[in-house]
């Protein structure tokens, strides 16, 4: 068993280092994307100090909109920029104030009109900006207005019935619609675009609530971006894939090394040509089996250290006394031992595992010196019957009367101490059972179901069923 243990402990290591990456690579893009936001909110609050400031805007209480306006596009392009991981995609500089261009979007120069009114946009600020300007879109440059203006005049274009507009108002805004085609030589979608911001949120009096609005929308955004990197970084059939061929290729690697031992010791040198035939198809055999018992460890493990909370210690420690108790109840069952020889043995091959398992719960439960042997020697016995869970004869009888011996020496402090562990412990139920029984694969889904909930899982974070496995994965 030793050499068991040390392949199974060698697996757990490599689990663990997965797992571990996993979730150091979580915590960093968490970290990353807290910056992010920090850096989107900055761009908002540059926003906030300019508008707070009225007397340093450009025009008459009636016009500082128009500034405003600008301000809130460049500020709010480049938050949301930020907060995807990006960088500056709008910025005034190398911009004059008074420039036929008032930003650049992307390198592209922008000119943005918002007045009150479609008709007053499109004639006074497009085409009126044409006019001083016929040449402004020729390189790529394009008008931002208002976008509730924007998406009356796409509605225009589709054909869809519009409330509040006349059918002298709607002819005047496809006349300038045709105006701005004809002079730029464009499509109107390419010649102008809609902005961030409706015609009213930009007014003095609502840009601080538009502010807040935007700044809502980031967190919102920020809190879906932070669960997206959580969901991406929880444990999945492709990792689990991973740590199967990881554990397949060191039980192959243990099994040969432990083979090559086992002719050295017999005399014969690998290195000197001195195996024979035979002795390389079994040494091929042992390697093959290794790397399938391998493989079905590592599985199991990745399955114990991620979905039933068990350090990788604990784990390895499970998978190896579920092996050697299936080995021993072969024997056992095939009339090659006893059933002394079984419950002994059996206990000492769980017994690290309730070793290991005391060191899960000692953060949880103070354990008093005097009771130690009475927990370990309950523990492996509480696994044996978890494990021998498919035989309901004699054996799991015999099992649980040997089991109550341990404790029924004890005082009542100490036996409401044992009490608390096993029932910590049996919270595994027979998980580790459904992880080597080919047989229940079909099962393992409800199975799953009923180990959440003994573990307390919220219901609706619970996957029931295989619509909703498939939801999970593929969303």
């Amino acid at each position: 068993m030793s050499v068991t243990y040390a392949k199974d402990q060698t697996i757990g290591a490599f689990v663990h280092n997965i797992n571990a990456q996993r979730q150091a690579d979580e915590y960093a893009s968490l970290l990353q994307q807290d910056f992010h936001f920090a850096k989107a909110v900055s761009e908002v609050d540059k926003v906030r100090k300019f508008v707070g400031s009225p007397e340093n805007i450009l025009g008459s209480n009636l016009t500082k909109h128009g500034e405003i306006a600008e301000q809130v596009e460049v500020g709010i392009r480049n938050a949301r920029s930020y907060l995807q991981g990006g960088g500056q995609v709008a910025t005034f500089e190398g911009v004059g104030r008074l420039a036929p261009e008032d930003y650049l979007l992307d390198g592209v120069e922008v000119q943005s009109k918002f007045y009150n009114g479609i008709n007053n946009t499109l004639g006074k600020g497009v085409i009126g900006h044409l006019d001083k300007y016929p040449d402004f879109t020729s390189n790529k440059g394009f008008y931002h207005i208002p976008k509730d203006q924007f998406d009356v005049i796409d509605k225009i274009l589709k054909g869809e019935p519009i409330e509040n507009l006349n059918a002298k108002t709607i002819a005047s805004i496809k006349s300038h619609i045709a105006e701005i085609e004809g002079r730029t030589g464009q499509s109107f979608y390419d010649v102008v675009e809609p902005g961030v911001s409706d015609y009213a949120e930009i007014q003095q009096g609502a840009v601080h609530g538009t502010l807040d609005t935007h700044e809502k929308d980031l967190e919102q955004q920020n809190k879906q971006l932070k669960d997206d990197i959580r969901q991406a970084h929880k444990p999945s059939l492709a990792e689990g894939a991973k740590a199967t061929g990881i554990a397949a290729a060191v039980g192959a690697g243990v099994s040969l090394g432990a083979g090559f031992y086992k002719h050295y010791k017999e005399g014969k040198n690998v290195f000197k040509g001195e195996l024979t035939t035979e002795d390389w198809k079994e040494l091929g055999l042992d390697t093959a089996k290794g790397a399938v018992i391998g493989g079905i460890s590592g599985a199991a493990m990745y399955s114990l250290t991620n979905y039933a909370s068990l350090s990788a210690p604990f784990a390895g420690a499970v998978v190896s006394a579920s092996k050697g108790i299936a080995s021993l109840y072969s024997d056992y069952h095939s009339g090659d031992i006893s059933l002394d020889d079984f419950t002994s043995m059996g206990l000492m091959i769980c017994a690290e595992s309730s070793i290991v398992g005391l060191a899960t719960f000692a953060g949880q439960t103070l354990i008093p010196v005097p009771v130690l042997g009475a927990v370990i020697g309950s523990m492996a016995g509480q696994m044996m019957v978890n494990l021998m869970g498919v035989d309901s004869g004699e054996t799991i009888a015999s099992l649980n009367k040997q089991m109550a011996a341990f404790t029924d020496d004890l005082d009542a402090k100490y036996q409401l101490v044992v009490e608390q562990i096993l029932s910590e412990y049996r919270k595994l139920g027979d998980l580790t059972v459904a992880a080597f029984d080919f047989d229940l694969n079909v099962s393992l889904l409800t199975r799953s179901v009923d180990l959440a909930r003994a573990y307390g899982v919220e219901e609706d974070k619970i996957l029931k069923d295989v619509d909703d496995v498939d939801d999970y994965f593929l969303s």
